[in-house]
């Protein structure tokens, strides 16, 4: 597990299954702990995958929560522990270092972190648990297409390196000005594809994508990656 020193809030990304998502919410909810964002999303494994491995679907769920450093991290043990992350198609957990947020949220992250005698309310969350968070630098590559492309995209990054992706359903805003000049559709539909890959692939793996599906060609796609902090269940 790689961990930056800085900042001391951390956005807590899972991604796990639909039979594990319940689970998942109970855990948050037994530890007092928001869930700031919640979709439907979907694994890339191509069905002959799934049928091979004996797997029925791939859909997904995917929770977002903001919570302090030490929380974070401690949340991350737990999920490895209760979700059996070590087992194949449970899921997958990661924080990213969050550089800002607005004060309504900075001050729900401050209640998280301490109770009304100013302790740390979930200190004892993951202690006497044996997880190793792996030394690995990993990064988040998210890239944004149109609908209909991201099994492309996907075919493009393992060919680069990736090993799997996730694809969340979004919808573009923007003013109808902004989408003249763009030459885009208002409320266009998207794509989000989320793929966690080793730093030593982000280039190759970015460079793939924005070659056959950047803003020139029919997909509209744009891409970006964020440095993870830490991160479970690769």
């Amino acid at each position: 597990m790689v961990c930056e020193k800085n900042p001391s809030v951390r956005v807590l990304v899972l991604i796990t299954t639909d039979k594990l998502a319940k689970k998942a919410a109970d855990i948050f909810d037994n530890a007092h702990i928001p869930i700031q964002y919640g979709a439907i999303a979907e694994g890339t494994a191509s069905s002959e995958i799934l049928d091979m491995l004996g797997l029925g679907s791939t859909e997904k769920r995917l929770f977002i929560s903001m919570l302090p450093k030490m929380v974070a991290d401690n949340m991350l043990r737990k999920l490895h522990n209760e979700l059996g992350m070590n087992n194949v198609n449970s899921g997958i957990a990661f924080t990213i270092a969050m550089t800002g947020a607005n004060n309504l949220l900075l001050r729900l992250i401050t209640k998280i972190s301490e109770n009304e005698e100013g302790e740390a309310e979930i200190e004892n969350i993951g202690k006497g648990d044996d997880v190793e968070m792996e030394e690995k630098k990993s990064v988040l590559i998210a890239a944004v297409m149109n609908r209909g492309f991201s099994s492309d995209v996907m075919i493009a990054a393992r060919e680069a390196g990736a090993r799997g992706g996730t694809v969340v359903h979004a919808r573009q805003l923007i003013n109808e000005e902004t989408a003249g000049f763009w030459g885009v559709n208002i409320n266009e539909e998207k794509e989000i594809l989320l793929i966690i890959s080793d730093i030593e692939n982000k280039v190759n793996i970015m460079k793939a994508i924005s070659d056959r599906f950047g803003m020139q060609s029919e997909a509209k796609g744009n891409v970006i990656s964020l440095p993870i902090d830490c991160v479970m269940g690769l």
